[in-house]
Formats: C-alpha cells, structure tokens, sequence
C-alpha cells in the first residue's frame, strides 16, 4: 500500500510539493546508506494535536548525525519549530512523523565528508504498525536467525538508515514464517531488540529489559515504558536477558514509536503465560494512552502543534 500522500515535505529549509521532494541518485545516502532518522507519532487529545516527545527524538537524530563526525545544519529549535509546521499546513490532527538527515551529492566514495548533509521532514497519516488487534491481544513472534549487530561493528545507538538492513533480516524471515515479528539476539546469544521495537519482560511482578551492551537503540518510547512503569510502583530492572526467558516470562510487550506498547502473545509457537495481556503489560498501556490520547502529560512529553 502506498504511502498516504500530503501536500507538503520540508526539505533544507523549504516546503516542496510531496511530489518534487526528490534527491539526485547519486546522492551519498543511495550508495553508502548514510542517514540518520526518527519516528516520531503525534497525537489529536482534548488540548489539541500533541507531537509525543518531539525534542527528545530530534536531540537523538542529532547525536546520530554526530556519531558518524557529521553536524546537523539545522538546531533542535529549528527543527522543532519546523516540524510543527509542517503538521499545520499538512491539515493533520494525528500522524507520524519522519525526519531524516543524508549525506546528499557532491563527490561519490566510501569517504563521506565531502558530501552535504541534507534534512528533511515528512509526516502522513498512519494507524497501528502491527494492527489493532496486536495493540488488544498481543502477537505471536519467533527469534530471528539473525544476530544483532556487535556495537563495535556499527553503533546500534545510532539510528542510522544503514543498521536497518539487520532490521529487514529479522522482519522478513519472519513473516515469511507466519509470524508478525522477529526478535534479534546479541552476539553473546542474549536477547536483543525486534527489528524495530524494544522488548520488556515481566517475572513475579518485576520488569526486565535488554541493556544498552545488547545492541539495542536506545528507544524513546522505551524510556517512556521505564518511566510510567516506575511511577506506578513497579520495580524495573536493566540486565542482560538469557534467551530462554523468552519462553518462561509471565509477560512480554514491545515498545518503539510505531508499536507503542504492543503486548507479546507467544514465542516461537510458545505461549507467553496463557497467552493474553497480562495486568503489568495492561496498566503501562492504560497508563501511556492516557497521556497520548486523553492529554494527561504530567512529564511535559506532548508538543502541541
């Protein structure tokens, strides 16, 4: 299905028809997979449209950028104060959001230096990444055949265009095995991240979740999850995760900007508990649509457009 079109996309400063917003494919980004990028979701709440953390993501796009000796031509302020227009002229009360740096064309070789770095925002219409259904019932998943990436090998901190290859490993090996998700273990056979969600476990009431020496991106919406999670009284623990807690947790949930938090219904046709959400992984999720749907923001996360 093809993207839902708006009428704009900011590229370099400028709003350009969704049409004309196009690089040149000799662009260093083509070749080399240099780029860094978010997704951020905004929200229509009774306060009016809410961009969910919008500062917090384009501070992590930065710092991407900067991990691969690159500097953002635009502030955070900028991009901000960008981003929200777009979403204004865009006609659009809820969407998702993606802003992305490249090394654009200049000169063509593995060394990038010489290339510009070029950004853009695009936001479009978008519903639930793996269906309603999952958000209610949770899904089934299987562990990927492949490994996540050695964080010397390239930064998995780093939300750069290239690591997604991994990314599309996992997924497609996945649901072309009936499944909705893959997740990826660490090189040491612990568990990682899902090709593009963060993963919590649940035991004896205590939360359990991969720790950054795991190849995981540091995700947003997963610090959300720690941070509601704490206010509600929960312990919440960061530590290496065998992979056999996959299959003997009382309850698993993915998080990420486009899975919100997305209970785990079964492993490897194993089933998580009795194989429905379970009351830890149901009030974080009652807890995080408060805040996203009904404007309850006690932490000052929503930007309104």
């Amino acid at each position: 299905m093809a993207l839902p079109k708006t009428p704009y996309i900011w590229m370099n400063g400028e709003f350009v028809d969704w049409d004309k917003a196009t690089i040149h494919v000799l662009s260093h980004v083509v070749h080399y997979g240099s780029g860094w990028f978010e997704g951020i979701r905004a929200y229509k709440t009774p306060n009016g449209t809410g961009i969910f953390r919008l500062r917090e993501h384009l501070k992590r796009l930065q710092q991407s950028v900067k991990l691969y000796r690159g500097e953002m031509p635009y502030t955070i302020d900028q991009m901000c104060e960008a981003t929200k227009e777009l979403v204004r002229k865009n006609g659009l009360e809820s969407c998702y959001i993606r802003p992305i740096a490249y090394r654009g064309y200049e000169n063509l070789g593995v060394y990038p230096l010489n290339c510009p770095i070029d950004v853009s925002i695009a936001c479009w219409e978008w519903g639930v990444y793996l269906g309603k259904e999952a958000i209610d019932n949770g899904v089934d998943v299987c562990v990927s055949s492949w490994q996540r990436l050695h964080n010397n090998t390239l930064p998995a901190v780093s939300k750069a265009s290239g690591n997604y290859l991994s990314s599309q490993l996992i997924r497609m090996e996945a649901i072309m095995n009936g499944y909705s998700e893959g997740i990826g273990l660490d090189i040491n056979g612990n568990v990682g991240e899902g090709s593009g969600e963060n993963i919590f476990f649940v035991n004896d009431g205590v939360i359990y979740t991969p720790p950054m020496s795991s190849s995981i991106l540091e995700g947003i919406t997963r610090h959300t999850a720690i941070t509601i999670a704490k206010d509600l009284g929960y312990e919440v623990r960061e530590t290496t995760v065998p992979r056999a807690v996959l299959y003997t947790a009382d309850e698993i949930f993915f998080t990420g900007t486009a899975v919100e938090i997305t209970p785990v219904r079964s492993v490897d046709r194993i089933s998580v508990n009795d194989g429905i959400v379970g009351p830890v992984t149901k009030h974080i999720q009652q807890a995080f649509y408060a805040i996203i749907q009904d404007g309850k923001d006690e932490h000052g996360w929503l930007t309104y457009v």
